[in-house]
């Protein structure tokens, strides 16, 4: 009877480890290709807030689940414009901005959420676990891969899609060149600030969808601050993942585990631990990571530096 419970336990845990890191795998594959390209977005959190927030209202006013998603990639992306704007045209500092940002997100999202739906009490529907033949009914495996839903796939083909992108492009090619060396792109007449643009604005579509994936695809309703500092561990992954999409998935798994351990832990009674230190494994995960991370040789060389053309 243990041995059955012992491999319950492990199912569910796997099957919440890929579930509850899938916000983690789209922000920061996404912000891959930002910092790729020289730009740091600090603001994810801010960023993820807007698309989970605008993907619940969209789903919330049509009822449709793929508007709501490509509601909350097109918050994400609105929101990234406007820090594309001031830290490559305006050339401000990206801290500053990103702070900004992420201090917006928070207001602007808090606000909007209690002056029109607070009070409602009504959720949306949300994309629902897949049932795959043959799969779906498999003992441990089934439960632990092949029930969930669609946008959680989804980061399989997000992860294959970046690395060709990056890696097998003119596109990525010159992409990573504009982190690496600037005014060589700028030599051979390419825009560095186009490049740029490009790069924050898929870093921000992207982690508008792992906001969009919290209210659409694991809750049903918002709720303020519902990111819970997934923003801020985003950017401890790319970091972690020596900025690479392929580890980046994978980095982002392993946090994936911690959130799903402390959610299994807390429903162990008789394990006596405080909840509260349970709630804080993800987040001493992610300081334990960084602090591993001492060789900063993958480091794009212009990542956080502003380039000026003269």
């Amino acid at each position: 009877m243990e041995d059955v419970a012992t491999l319950g336990f492990i199912a569910t845990t796997i099957g919440a480890t890929w579930r509850l890191a899938t916000p983690l795998i789209f922000a920061s594959i996404g912000e891959v290709f930002s910092e790729r390209a020289g730009v740091l977005n600090i603001g994810l959190e801010g960023v993820m807030l807007m698309g989970a927030f605008v993907g619940f209202a969209a789903v919330f006013a049509t009822g449709s689940l793929p508007l709501g998603l490509l509601s909350a990639v097109l918050g994400g992306m609105a929101v990234g414009l406007v820090f594309a704007f001031f830290t490559i045209t305006v050339k401000a500092d990206q801290i500053v901005v990103g702070a900004a940002i992420n201090l917006l997100g928070m207001g602007l999202t808090a606000f909007l959420f209690r002056t029109y739906y607070v009070g409602t009490g009504r959720g949306v529907e949300i994309a629902q676990p897949l049932d795959l033949p043959g799969l779906s009914d498999l003992p441990f495996l089934g439960e632990a891969l092949f029930r969930q839903n669609a946008i959680v796939y989804s980061t399989l083909l997000v992860v294959l899609v970046a690395v060709f992108v990056l890696y097998k492009t003119s596109f990525g090619l010159t992409l990573r060149a504009v982190g690496e060396h600037p005014k060589a792109v700028d030599v051979v007449g390419r825009s560095v600030a186009a490049y740029r643009y490009g790069a924050v604005l898929i870093g921000t579509g992207l982690a508008g969808l792992g906001g969009g994936f919290l209210t659409l695809g694991h809750s049903n309703q918002f709720v303020e601050g519902i990111t819970s500092g997934r923003g801020f561990i985003a950017l401890a992954v790319v970091v972690f993942a020596r900025w690479s999409p392929i580890g980046a998935f994978l980095v982002s798994l392993l946090f994936g585990l911690f959130y799903a351990l402390q959610l299994q832990l807390q429903a162990q009674p008789a394990l006596a631990i405080p909840y509260q230190a349970l709630q804080a494994l993800p987040y001493v995960m992610t300081i334990v990571a960084l602090v591993m991370v001492r060789n900063k040789g993958d480091t794009p060389k212009t990542l956080g530096v502003p380039y000026n053309k003269a």
